[in-house]
C-alpha cells in the first residue's frame, strides 16, 4: 500500500512507519516536527520506500499523490503539551483532523484515527469498554487533549456518514518504549530517566492510581491489524495488565539497580483531573482483530531502559 502517517516523527507514529516500511508499504511521514523528532526517523534515511515531508496538517496540504490509506497520529500527546500548546492540540484535532479525512476521501483511502483513553476521561466504569461515553471535565486542565480527541472521533465519524470514507477508530493507552522523548512529563520515561539519573521518583500523591502500560511494538502490532480489517471501531488497543504508579517506581528502581528512593509530591495543578484507575477492556481487539499484547511490563523496560541509557543520554 501507499500510506501517509501523520506525526510519523513522533513516537508512537515512527514506529508504525517502520512495522509498515518494514512490510513493504510505500510510507509519507508529514510532520512539523513541533514534538515530534526528526531523530526518530534518522534511521530510515536509507529506505528508498520512505518519503519525509515537513508541513503542519493544520494548513492546507501540499500535492502529495493518492493514498490508500491515511492514518493520523497527528497529536501532541504529553501532559506537559497540554499546558504549555492547548490551542495547537485542539487546532490538530479538529482542522488537521479534517483536512487528513478529506485526503482519505479524495484517495478513497481508508482512514485510521488515533485516539485515545483519555476520551473515557476519569472513568466511573471499570475495565473501559468501547461502549462507555466516558466520565469528562470539558474545561479541566487535560480538556484540550481529551476533547480535541473526543471531537477527532465525531469528525470521522460525521465524515464517514456523509461522504462514504472507509474509516477507522483505535483507542490507545499508555503506550511506552523506546524513542520516547526523555522529559515531556509521562509517567514512565519520567521514572526511567529519573532512575538513571540517581534522583528520587517523583509520585503524585500516595501512587496508588493505575495505569495499564503497552509496550509501543505491540501498540503499532493493534494499530496495523485495524488498519488492514474492515471494522470501523473504535477499538481499544492497550494492555490489560494493571499496575499502581507506586509499583511502576519500584520496578524502574530495581530494573536499573539505581540508588533512588520513591518520593511522594503533591500533584501540580495542570495535572489535577489524572483519572485514578486505567485499563482497557480488549475483547473487541481480541475477537475482531485476533490481536493482544504479548510484551511483559519487564520486557518492555529493559528494551527502553537500554535505549535511554544509550540514544537518550540521559546519564
Amino acid at each position: 500500500m501507499r500510506v501517509l502517517v501523520a506525526g510519523g516523527g513522533g513516537f508512537v507514529g515512527s514506529h508504525l512507519t517502520d512495522r509498515l516500511a518494514d512490510r513493504g508499504d510505500d510510507v509519507v511521514v508529514v510532520d512539523d516536527f513541533s514534538t515530534g523528532r526528526r531523530s526518530n526517523l534518522a534511521h530510515l534515511t536509507h529506505v528508498g520506500q520512505v518519503k519525509v515531508v515537513e508541513h503542519d496538517v493544520t494548513e492546507p496540504l501540499p500535492d502529495l499523490g493518492l493514498f490508500d490509506a491515511v492514518t493520523n497520529l497527528a497529536s501532541p500527546s504529553s501532559p506537559d503539551d497540554f499546558a504549555r500548546i492547548p490551542l495547537s492540540i485542539l487546532e490538530v484535532g479538529s482542522t488537521g483532523t479534517r483536512r487528513l479525512l478529506d485526503l482519505a476521501s479524495s484517495s478513497g483511502a481508508r482512514f485510521l484515527q488515533a485516539s485515545t483513553s483519555e476520551v473515557y476521561g476519569d472513568p466511573e466504569v471499570h475495565p473501559q469498554h468501547e461502549g462507555y461515553v466516558g466520565h469528562v471535565d470539558p474545561i479541566g486542565p487535560r480538556s484540550c487533549y481529551d476533547e480535541a480527541k473526543r471531537f477527532g472521533e465525531a469528525l470521522v465519524v460525521a465524515h464517514s456518514r456523509v461522504h462514504g470514507t472507509d474509516v477507522c477508530i483505535a483507542r490507545i493507552f499508555n503506550t511506552y518504549g523506546e524513542r520516547m522523548a526523555p522529559a515531556d512529563g509521562r509517567v514512565v520515561n519520567t521514572f526511567v530517566v529519573q532512575a538513571l539519573r540517581g534522583e528520587p521518583l517523583t509520585v503524585h500523591g500516595d501512587g496508588s492510581q493505575t495505569r495499564s502500560f503497552c509496550h509501543v511494538s505491540d501498540q503499532v502490532a493493534g494499530l496495523t491489524a485495524l488498519l488492514d480489517h474492515s471494522t470501523a471501531g473504535p477499538v481499544n488497543i492497550g494492555n490489560p495488565d494493571e499496575f499502581t504508579v507506586r509499583s511502576l517506581a519500584e520496578i524502574i528502581i530495581e530494573m536499573t539497580g539505581s540508588s533512588s528512593q520513591i518520593e511522594s509530591v503533591v500533584m501540580p495543578e495542570e495535572r489535577m483531573g489524572d483519572p485514578a484507575r486505567r485499563r482497557p477492556d480488549i475483547t473487541r481487539a481480541e475477537e475482531l482483530l485476533g490481536w493482544s499484547p504479548t510484551v511483559t511490563l519487564r520486557e518492555g523496560l529493559a528494551g527502553m531502559i537500554d535505549h535511554f541509557r544509550s540514544a537518550e543520554s540521559v546519564v
